[in-house]
């Protein structure tokens, strides 16, 4: 059981490695007719982009029925695999696209650092020339980032209570 939860600890740090590869060469890569419906602003609930999730759900299926009879390590790399996809929706698309209205507002040096890496990978609209594909480890410039964009807040802020 121990060797089971390790592994499949591994294999959820592991996935954000193959999901930064899999952002920067694939997505943006050959496939990116498929992903560029993320790159651009829309009304409707779901987008072409949304078919990776089935991608990975059933990378992750084969591993569950595969590492079943008896559990064997491909049941716990199944298991890595499905919480960084429970991770990936709550952070990606909950928390940060905001496509169910959860989460309010946060204070969270990581995840405001988290918003402005993702909103810098957004900037960029077409195939080339974006940056911080992964989305769970956050460079260090996207922390300094997000510090001065929260003074620069807090600047208005104190600014506009001594016009008030």
């Amino acid at each position: 059981m121990v060797t089971g939860l390790a592994i499949m600890l591994v294999t959820f740090v592991a996935m954000e490695g193959v999901a930064w590869a899999m952002h920067k060469y694939v997505l943006h890569g050959f496939l990116w007719w498929l992903h560029k419906s993320h790159h651009t602003r829309h009304t409707h609930a779901f987008e072409l982009n949304d078919l990776f999730f089935a991608y990975y759900g059933l990378l992750a299926m084969l591993f569950f029925v595969f590492g079943s009879e008896p559990i064997d390590y491909r049941f716990w790399i199944g298991a890595g695999i499905t919480w960084y996809g429970v991770a990936y929706f709550l952070i990606h698309d909950v928390f940060i696209h905001r496509r169910l209205k959860v989460f309010g507002k946060t204070s969270n040096p990581y995840l405001k650092a988290l918003n402005v890496a993702h909103k810098v990978h957004h900037s960029v609209s077409g195939k080339h020339g974006a940056e911080a594909y992964g989305m769970l480890w956050v460079a260090p410039k996207y922390f300094k980032l997000a510090q001065v964009s929260r003074r620069k807040k807090q600047q208005r802020t104190s600014r506009g209570a001594i016009l008030n």
